[in-house]
């Protein structure tokens, strides 16, 4: 191909129905809408649901951008979310800023109940933290790293990628239809990335949109289920894919590939979800029987919504004096749920297991 490939015309939606409908697709669909299902029947059983959304948000957050080559630690990620003016790099201000934009699309869904292209465009300017909007200036191409040879050439005119918005954006909405809204998530996240309406940004933006779609058509109900860790794992292949339907048109090993990441992401998410259910429960059992004195199950609950916690957010979360605070977070230190590390002025006290839980 090299630098002469030819700029693609990016059809409007919907494809027709014959290629993205196949017995493999709609057998696949099936397999994937069970284990969605399943990951939402657990979710309503925990009571505590902020407790989930903190975790896996910033799992979330940390996935998607490592995509994207930004590296960063969750030791970094939480220190950074529990100390005033840490000094954090500029990798870590990038996820956090993820982190931001996932909660700042998820309460435009739930207060909404649908999506514009300008709150798209405000949820990329919290990602990226600057206003340069939707990209005015030709010249924008995707390369291979390895080779530097183009692999993409996504609309260039601004008028042609606005109006490619509005296509994507209306089809986005549409929850009526008789088509698997698994399928069309797969259509919508192909149809976002060749769109590529951003300079920056937009794998992010496209899988935040994914999560917001899911929670819009509602298959889940919060934020918990994201596909950037199979994304991860899979990385050739995925944009293998999504190039092959760029040049060919040829929509099955795609779809296929998406649905397969919603399953295995979805079955995944519920093991997680069990083992910090089991842990929280073995915590619980912990302070009952070690610290009778200091239980409440909202003090243990805070070390699972907060995995680095403080003296502040006892305070908040119990309505206690700070005194009371510090002997509850020392108590928890001797008997071994939590240990203490000092940074600057700040003792924060992490709670090991759960952070074990989310790292594998």
């Amino acid at each position: 191909m090299g630098q002469s490939t030819p700029h693609y015309k990016l059809e409007e939606l919907p494809p027709l129905r014959e290629k993205i409908e196949t017995i493999n697709i709609l057998r696949q669909a099936n397999k994937s809408t069970a284990a969605l299902a399943e990951l939402k029947g657990i979710m309503k059983t925990i009571p505590n649901q902020e407790m989930l959304i903190n975790a896996i948000v910033l799992q979330e957050a940390k996935d998607s951008s490592e995509i994207e080559n930004i590296i960063t630690t969750q030791d970094e990620l939480y220190k950074a979310l529990s100390v005033n003016k840490t000094k954090i790099s500029a990798e870590t201000k990038e996820v956090v800023n993820y982190r931001k934009a996932i909660f700042q699309g998820f309460d435009l869904a739930k207060k909404q109940g649908f999506i514009k292209v300008n709150d798209i465009i405000s949820i990329q300017q919290e990602l990226i933290n600057n206003t340069a909007g939707i990209r005015s200036t030709p010249g924008t191409v995707l390369k291979n790293d390895t080779t530097g040879e183009i692999v993409y050439t996504p609309p260039q005119d601004k008028d042609e990628i606005l109006g490619l918005l509005t296509n994507f954006i209306n089809h986005y909405n549409q929850l009526d239809d008789d088509l698997s809204p698994l399928i069309n998530l797969a259509i919508l996240h192909y149809q976002f990335e060749s769109i590529h309406p951003f300079y920056d940004g937009n794998g992010r933006i496209g899988r935040i949109l994914n999560i917001l779609y899911l929670i819009l058509n509602e298959l889940i109900d919060v934020p918990i289920l994201y596909l950037s860790s199979y994304i991860t794992k899979n990385k050739p292949e995925y944009y293998k894919l999504l190039n092959r339907t760029n040049l060919k048109g040829e929509w099955e090993e795609w779809i296929l590939f998406m649905l397969k990441a919603i399953e295995s992401t979805s079955k995944d998410t519920i093991s997680r979800i069990t083992n910090i259910k089991n842990q929280l429960d073995k915590t619980i059992i912990q302070v009952q029987t070690k610290s009778p004195k200091i239980y409440r199950k909202e003090l243990v609950e805070l070390l699972f919504e907060q995995p680095y916690s403080k003296i502040d957010y006892v305070v908040d979360k119990l309505s206690v004096e700070r005194k009371a605070a510090s002997r509850y977070l020392k108590e928890l230190e001797r008997i071994g749920v939590v240990e203490s590390q000092k940074i600057g002025r700040e003792t924060l006290y992490i709670n090991k297991e759960l952070i074990e839980i989310l790292k594998r």
